[in-house]
Parts: C-alpha cells; sequence; structure tokens
C-alpha cells in the first residue's frame, strides 16, 4: 500500500513540472519579480533566439545615449524603407517628423522607417550607431545577444529571454522610453498632419493591466514575442515572452502570468496602534510627475501640478491658496449654520 502512495506522488510530481512548461505556447519564457530578482518561472530562457522589433529597446536605449535635439526635424528617406522583407507600411517617404516624434513611433508604433530614420542621423552615421550597440550589449552583460540592424527585420537579431530580462531592467532606467511604451495611443505631427498610432501591445490601457514599460515584436521567424514589466497588487514582474505561435497564445500566456503571479499577490496592509487594518492602496499617496520626456514639437512646458492617487484614481490636486479659500468658505458657511440656528431656536418676540 505504501508503495502504491510512492508511486502515485510521484507520478504527481513529475505530471506537475511537466506541465508548468506545457501551460505556456511560447518557446522561450522567463518572469522576474523586479524587488527581490527571484526567477518565477523560466522555460528554456537561456536559449538565443530571433527577437524581431523587440530590438528597438536597445536601438532606442542608444539613440538617447547620444543626447541630441528631439526637436530637430528628420527626412524620411527611401533608404529608411524596408529591404528585408519589402513591406510598405510606415511613414511616407519625404515626411519631415521631429526626432522626438520619431522615437514615439518607432516604440510606440513600431515604425520601421522611424527607426532607420534615427539611426541615419546618428553622430557618426552606421558604423559609429553600430559599434555603439555592440557597447551597449557588452556594458549590459548580454551574452546570447547579437544585433546587425536596429529595427529587427533581419532574422540575425537574436536574443535570449534572460538577456532580454536585463535590455528591460535597463531601459526601465530611461524615463523617456517608459513614457512612450506605457501610452495606450499617442497622436503627433507628421509632415503637419495629425498621425494618431496606437501601442502594438494591446494589454496596455486593457482592463486589469498596469503596464509599466512594453515591447512587442514578429517576424516570420520570431513568431509573436513581448518584452514587458507589469505592477499589480504592490508587486512588479518582468516578463519576456519569445516564440508563440498566434497572437492569441502570446495574449494567453500573459494573462496566465498576471493570474499566476502577479494578481495572486495580496496588497501590503498597514496597521495602526488601535489594531485597525488598512490596505495600503487605498491611502492616498501624492506623486509630482515631471515633464515629457519628448515633449511635441512647438509645446512649452508647463508647471507641474501634483497628482493625488486615491483608489486607483489620479486627481489633479489644489494648489495651497486654493485650499486656503475653500478652508475660509467652510468656516464662512458653519458660522451662517450656526446664526441660522440660533435665530430658529430663540424665544419668538412678543
Amino acid at each position: 500500500m505504501l508503495l502504491r502512495y510512492a508511486l502515485a506522488w510521484s507520478l504527481l510530481l513529475v505530471c506537475s513540472t511537466g506541465r508548468a512548461g506545457t501551460d505556456f505556447a511560447s518557446a522561450h519564457v522567463m518572469v522576474v519579480d523586479d524587488a527581490s530578482g527571484e526567477v518565477l518561472l523560466s522555460k528554456d530562457a537561456a536559449s538565443a533566439a530571433p527577437i524581431a522589433s523587440l530590438t528597438k529597446l536597445i536601438t532606442a536605449m542608444v539613440v538617447l545615449d547620444a543626447q541630441q535635439d528631439p526637436y530637430e526635424s528628420l527626412r524620411i528617406e527611401a533608404a529608411d524603407t524596408d529591404r528585408f522583407r519589402h513591406s510598405r507600411g510606415g511613414i511616407p517617404v519625404g515626411s519631415v517628423v521631429p526626432r522626438g516624434n520619431l522615437l514615439e513611433l518607432a516604440l510606440l508604433a513600431s515604425d520601421n522607417r522611424a527607426t532607420s530614420a534615427l539611426v541615419r542621423h546618428y553622430p557618426g552615421g552606421l558604423a559609429a550607431f553600430a559599434a555603439a550597440t555592440r557597447r551597449k550589449i557588452h556594458s549590459l552583460g548580454l551574452t546570447s545577444t547579437l544585433i546587425e540592424e536596429p529595427t529587427g527585420l533581419s532574422p540575425n537579431n537574436v536574443s535570449s529571454a534572460q538577456d532580454m530580462v536585463k535590455v528591460l531592467r535597463a531601459a526601465a532606467r530611461y524615463p523617456a522610453i517608459s513614457h512612450i511604451t506605457s501610452q495606450r495611443s499617442h497622436t503627433v505631427l507628421v509632415g503637419g498632419r495629425r498621425w494618431t498610432v496606437r501601442n502594438t501591445n494591446r494589454l496596455v490601457g486593457a482592463p486589469g493591466w498596469h503596464v509599466l514599460l512594453s515591447k512587442t515584436g514578429f517576424t516570420n521567424d520570431a513568431g509573436r514575442c513581448l518584452a514587458m514589466r507589469a505592477e499589480a497588487g504592490g508587486r512588479t514582474v518582468t516578463v519576456v515572452l519569445l516564440g508563440a505561435a498566434m497572437p492569441s497564445q502570446r495574449a494567453r500566456d500573459a494573462i496566465t502570468i498576471r493570474r499566476r503571479f502577479v494578481d495572486a499577490t495580496p496588497a501590503p496592509v498597514a496597521r495602526s496602534a488601535g489594531a485597525r487594518v488598512r490596505l495600503a492602496a487605498q491611502r492616498p499617496r501624492v506623486v509630482t510627475p515631471g515633464p515629457p520626456p519628448w515633449p511635441a514639437a512647438g509645446s512649452t512646458p508647463e508647471a507641474t501640478t501634483p497628482i493625488v492617487e486615491s483608489g486607483g484614481q489620479a486627481v489633479p490636486m489644489a494648489a495651497p491658496s486654493q485650499y486656503a479659500e475653500e478652508a475660509k468658505g467652510r468656516k464662512r458657511q458653519s458660522r451662517e449654520q450656526m446664526r441660522g440656528r440660533v435665530r430658529r431656536t430663540a424665544w419668538p418676540r412678543a
């Protein structure tokens, strides 16, 4: 009898371990807790594979390191068109767009022509950009990463899920990248016309998702890829999915990860002296956002307005002078109410 129980238990363990890998359609998976660095899930994470447009995260870091003028207008040339797959999408050739808007289009809409134009105008040209990319790869300790060109169209642009976790960690230190890739959609001026693009990661802005940084990728060689940082319940995780066959499989893998590792984490609590338990997430906190890292061309900086976050809502916080006026109004109203009570309760006159 004991032998039967032992065999059944061993079989259960084997099946559970095998299922951890078969739960995910992506060929390469890695999930890391940002706070502790703990690897929560790993599936063939050390193997190099094509990464498609995830390449643009590295490209964006190299471009931003050059600290060029975001307002300088750049022209889209025929040299910026797709020479690998001869696709026709993207900004029209001949368009003149500020460098900052090109970066937004490259990261948010994964526009290959915008990416190519940014690299063509890199200080020193394409050769200097390639050398800077190699230095960036070396400085980040990416042992399985090789970048042949900046857009991700080449099947020779490869990396591993382990390396892409390092890329996401480094990209999170660039406010412009986090700001751009966490938007659901954005409108820029292209040739004087409004050009609205939507984030290629449909999870951004979706109910139940708080995506802090994101990039998708797809080619026939790479499959469906996703690299992102997401937060919920006080926990932030870094997620890398490479090589899913279909968009639905990539989305299903992401949802499974959220349910297993993010939603399952209880929100932090704080205990008061009176033994009352309050969820920390319910306490309003004041956040002072800085100016947009890549403001639209022609815009002027505005004064920073504190924001109060409470119950998942963000509300502009009133200035101190406004608080003073409101306090005076409340005192005045209180005095009037008190006088009204006195008049109502006074003895009637003869």
